[in-house]
């Protein structure tokens, strides 16, 4: 498990956000309730450039100033997870995919559950753009990040995505 080294709390028009990081990379992007007393600490100067990085990233992603990011991650998950997450970040900005397509884009066509699985354990959502993937239909399915459909919604809107 990766130590964590540095944690801001952001603000944003999704909810308030804790960013952490440890030496190597971002590990985690948390939804944050409203009764939630996680604070900014840093043990590390360089973790806290990360998560400031990212923070700032963020703001400019929310602005319509940034459509991709660029940080590093340090991402704990099984090489099936890593898999999925890697073809999440091949999704460009203002487009999806579904599940379907991202078993077979990873080279396993039946499994499309386990690939909502992977979806539903990404530890950094926006990051890693999983509110992009959708149903096969093209409706709009569960999102783990946040208060759900909402977030999910607000995040899709903001890429000018339409959905079902």
């Amino acid at each position: 498990m990766q130590e964590i080294a540095a944690r801001r709390i952001v603000q944003s028009p999704i909810g308030r956000l804790s960013i952490a990081a440890s030496e190597r990379g971002i590990t985690n992007l948390e939804f944050l309730s409203g009764h939630s007393r996680l604070t900014d600490f840093a043990t590390s100067p360089h973790a806290k450039a990360l998560v400031d990085k990212a923070a700032k990233q963020l703001a400019e992603y929310f602005a319509g100033d940034r459509q991709s990011f660029e940080l590093p991650l340090d991402l704990s998950g099984t090489k099936f997870q890593q898999s999925v997450w890697q073809q999440i970040q091949n999704i460009p900005f203002g487009k999806t995919l579904s599940y379907g397509e991202i078993a077979r884009a990873i080279k396993k066509p039946l499994a499309a559950r386990a690939v909502g699985g992977a979806v539903g354990a990404n530890p950094v959502a926006i990051f890693i753009g999983c509110h992009r993937v959708m149903g096969s239909s093209g409706a709009l399915t569960g999102y783990s990040g946040g208060r759900g459909l909402p977030t999910k919604q607000k995040l899709l809107e903001l890429e000018g995505i339409q959905y079902r």
